[in-house]
């Protein structure tokens, strides 16, 4: 099979670069070029988009002429399958024209996916389907109403995983490249003869391509040459997978495609976070995150090929599961992802952390809301001074706040009575009550910490003044609802200020009538 393998690659790789450089003049010279007129768009002048047609009859051609060899030495083809090869390359087909049209006119999500899934649909009847899951079902063989919408779903995923990273110039026919190679190294050790043939006329395809499509690019591959890739490869997997170990059949593909089914699942991961629609194009995918980090285009490029290669390595070890090799791969690639993702920034993955964090502190968060709402109760029977500061120094000593300033309009005839010692008049004659947390400097203008702001006004809408708390600024996290202190909580306290201030001999409360219910302002 050797020589057919050489025919196919290098019929494939010739056509390709010579198709290739024939399209993107033509394509120059009739103007059928795209200018850059999206935000995500990073090249500065007029494009074609038509990369896609040399590759796909670059791939028409070598498999042409091997089918052909084949029917002259019928010996040195074994395995070669004219029946099993137009199972493939009529749905290729059908994706590759999909794709050619959206590049000359421009089709909605919901209609490629209806085409994709007719092209899965055309794969399973021809016999390429993914019947049983041992990771998540043993070895239980799975009915055909289970198969067919995974092996849809998997087609569709990755035809648009490699449509996805799309976005730089090489970038997509880079990574294609390796995962190509995976493929084609899998079903040589498997013994697969067609998709053997099939994978290497891709890989000179893409890479007679590539030579005008790396940085700087002349010739963009399109929807019609991602599509088709895309869906060349999960084709050739499935088909793959009939002769391959089912270790070997499932978790190759899926790591060697590392890459785009990364960038698929943080898409669709972050636009659920945030709200956004599903298929909205936007600049926050991988290789957008990379150059605002200040990397150039090329720089970026190889940086996610250096990933894709990664990724096409551990894969290949997987050739022999025997032992811990699974588990160790599986440890290297969930540590390149976690550390890889935190190293991007994403806000809408900080925000997750940020909720798991509180989730792990729940308990935290648990005791110092019940001493706010255990004060609330409190505070409706209290009658003194003194009695009311105790309540409000005892919650606040176990909650994450490290000052509050309590400051109450009030005429006084005489000062407060010895009960009511942790009370003193301050300047005009405000009453004024202060705690600091044990240990916390004084927090002084300018200093790093931040108050909120508590408008006491009673039930009967009469303000009194105003509690002012306050927190230095740290690392974390604040563990207390604040609605609770912003709501219910300043009407009781105002309420019980009020019936000590009338408790008191010789001093009220000066409260002029207000409209205004409780605030909260944050400074």
């Amino acid at each position: 099979m050797t020589p057919f393998y050489l025919i196919s690659f290098v019929a494939s790789l010739f056509s390709s670069f010579v198709l290739t450089w024939a399209v993107r003049n033509l394509a120059m010279g009739r103007g059928w070029a795209a200018p850059p007129i999206q935000d995500r768009d990073l090249h500065q002048t007029p494009l074609p988009r038509l990369g896609g047609v040399p590759v796909f009859l670059s791939f028409l051609i070598a498999v042409a002429i091997t089918s052909l060899a084949s029917l002259r030495f019928p010996a040195l083809a074994a395995g070669f399958s004219i029946r099993g090869l137009l199972v493939i390359l009529g749905p290729a087909t059908l994706i590759f024209l999909l794709g050619l049209y959206d590049d000359l006119h421009s089709v909605g999500p919901y209609t490629k996916f209806a085409v994709q899934g007719v092209a899965a649909i055309l794969l399973f009847a021809g016999g390429l389907r993914i019947l049983d899951l041992p990771v998540l079902f043993g070895a239980r063989h799975l009915g055909w109403y289970i198969g067919l919408p995974i092996t849809v779903l998997w087609v569709i995923g990755i035809t648009n995983a490699f449509n996805l990273i799309d976005g730089l110039d090489g970038l997509a026919a880079g990574s294609a490249l390796f995962s190509t190679f995976v493929v084609f190294v899998v079903a040589l050790s498997s013994g697969s003869s067609l998709v053997s043939l099939l994978t290497i006329a891709l890989a000179g395809a893409i890479l007679g391509f590539l030579r005008f499509n790396f940085n700087p690019a002349t010739i963009f591959l399109g929807d019609s040459g991602s599509l088709f890739i895309g869906f060349m490869l999960s084709a050739l997997a499935l088909q793959g997978a009939e002769k391959a170990p089912t270790v070997v059949a499932i978790a190759i593909p899926v790591v060697s495609f590392g890459l785009p089914i990364l960038e698929t699942l943080l898409s669709v991961l972050r636009r659920l976070i945030s709200g956004q629609p599903l298929f909205r194009a936007d600049r926050e995918h991988i290789h957008h995150k990379l150059l605002q980090r200040g990397m150039s285009p090329r720089q970026v490029v190889i940086a996610l090929y250096a990933v894709s290669a990664l990724f096409a390595l551990l894969s290949l070890f997987m050739l022999w599961p025997a032992g811990p090799t699974l588990g160790l791969v599986l440890l290297v690639i969930g540590t390149v992802i976690w550390f890889g993702v935190q190293h991007l920034g994403y806000l809408e993955f900080g925000e997750i952390r940020r909720v798991a964090q509180r989730t792990v502190e729940q308990r935290n968060i648990f005791v110092n809301n019940l001493a706010i709402r255990r004060a609330t109760e409190e505070l409706k029977s209290a009658r003194d001074y003194a009695q009311v500061c105790d309540i409000l120094r005892s919650a606040f000593s176990t909650n994450d706040f490290d000052r509050f300033e309590l400051r109450i309009k009030a005429r006084a005839g005489k000062p407060p009575a010895a009960g009511e010692r942790w009370l003193h008049l301050g300047r005009e004659e405000n009453l004024h009550f202060e705690w600091s947390k044990l240990g916390t400097p004084e927090i002084r203008t300018g200093w790093g910490a931040w108050d909120l702001t508590l408008e006491l006004s009673t039930s009967a809408h009469r303000w009194l003044g105003s509690m002012k708390i306050y927190r230095l600024y740290s690392d974390r996290d604040l563990l207390v609802d604040t609605n609770l202190l912003t709501m219910v909580f300043p009407v009781v306290l105002a309420d019980a200020l009020d019936r000590a201030l009338l408790s008191m001999e010789g001093i009220h409360a000066d409260v002029p009538p207000s409209t205004e219910f409780t605030t909260a302002e944050a400074s």
